[in-house]
C-alpha cells in the first residue's frame, strides 16, 4: 500500500490549496476516503469523508463551506479543496483509506503533507 500525498504549503489566510493523495496498493473504489489533521501538541482529527463511490461527503464542522473533499476512482486519488484558509487551519494534513464490513475495519494512512497558513 502507498500513498503520494502532495500539494500542502505556505499559504496566507484567506488563501487556498489542494490537497492530493494518489494511492495504490489496494481497491481504492471499495474504501472510504478521509482526510485528517493533526496541529502541534494536538490529537489527530477527522477534517472530512467521502464515500467509496463519492455519493457522500462528511465534514468537521470548522471546516464547513470552505472545504470540499472529493475522489475520482479511475486514477485511485482523492482531493480535499481548502478555500478561506485560517491560521487555526495549519497542521499536518493526512489521507485515510477505511474498509469497514461487519465487524471487521482496515485503515491505510498516508504520510502526511504540512499546510501553514500565516502572513
Amino acid at each position: 500500500v502507498q500513498f503520494v500525498e502532495s500539494g500542502g504549503g505556505l499559504v496566507q489566510p484567506g488563501g487556498s490549496l489542494r490537497l492530493s493523495c494518489a494511492a495504490s496498493g489496494f481497491t481504492f473504489s471499495s474504501y472510504a476516503m478521509s482526510w485528517y489533521h493533526q496541529a502541534p501538541g494536538k490529537e489527530r482529527e477527522l477534517v472530512a469523508t467521502i464515500s467509496s463511490a463519492g455519493g457522500s461527503t462528511n465534514y468537521a464542522d470548522s471546516v464547513k463551506g470552505r472545504f470540499t473533499i472529493s475522489r475520482d476512482n479511475a486514477k485511485n486519488t482523492v482531493y480535499l479543496q481548502m478555500n478561506s484558509l485560517k491560521p487555526e487551519d495549519t497542521a499536518v494534513y493526512y489521507c485515510n483509506a477505511r474498509y469497514s464490513g461487519g465487524s471487521y475495519v482496515r485503515d491505510f494512512w498516508g504520510q502526511g503533507t504540512q499546510v501553514t497558513v500565516s502572513s
